[in-house]
């Protein structure tokens, strides 16, 4: 039996990290907690799944779902990275693909937000590439409660996208049992 409180605030079924991604004034931050849960055991709480890549740094990546498996898609990223250098939108349509249609790279189970000095994407294993509207992007089990947190925040003036992302991480740690409050942040 499903647990519906889970299946609600998780919908794809993972659990166990928030990512966060925020833009503003010209700055976009990333945010991930550290936390990595099995089952109900906490068996890391410093986990780094907030990172740059590229040839540069100039892209922050964050992901969401089983570890090996965002591993094995970062690594791709950064090879159509290489490939489509400043084309973070081309890199991730060129990955969405692959994503899909690649028998072996349709079974993997992540989320992943990529974002540059100009634009922020959320990538799917079902092909998709999205560009939200507002600038934010929340991933994980944790997502929607930092993404909603994060939009009401937004509003406020005079906060840096670092400190949403800060506050926001910080209220999805005290609702989600799957996130802790060690964020890492990458910021550009």
């Amino acid at each position: 039996m499903q647990n519906l409180t889970t299946a609600a605030a998780d919908p794809i079924g993972w659990h166990g990290t928030t990512i966060l991604c925020v833009r503003r004034d010209g700055k976009v931050t990333m945010a991930g907690d550290g936390q990595v849960s099995m089952g109900q055991t906490i068996v890391k709480g410093n986990a780094r799944k907030v990172r740059r890549i590229g040839a540069d740094g100039g892209v922050i990546s964050g992901f969401a779902g089983a570890t090996a498996d965002a591993f094995t898609l970062l690594e791709r990223l950064e090879s159509k990275l290489e490939r489509y250098p400043n084309q973070l939108e081309r890199a991730c349509v060129e990955l969405a693909k692959d994503w899909r249609t690649d028998r072996y790279l349709r079974r993997l189970e992540a989320l992943m937000a990529v974002a540059d000095k100009d634009r922020s994407f959320t990538l799917t294993g079902n092909g998709d590439v999205l560009e939200p509207d507002d600038g934010v992007i929340g991933i994980g089990s944790g997502g929607n409660y930092a993404l909603a947190a994060a939009r009401a925040l937004i509003s406020v003036p005079d906060i840096s996208a670092e400190e949403i992302a800060r506050r926001a991480m910080q209220i999805a740690a005290d609702i989600c049992v799957y996130t802790n409050g060690n964020v890492i942040i990458e910021s550009l």
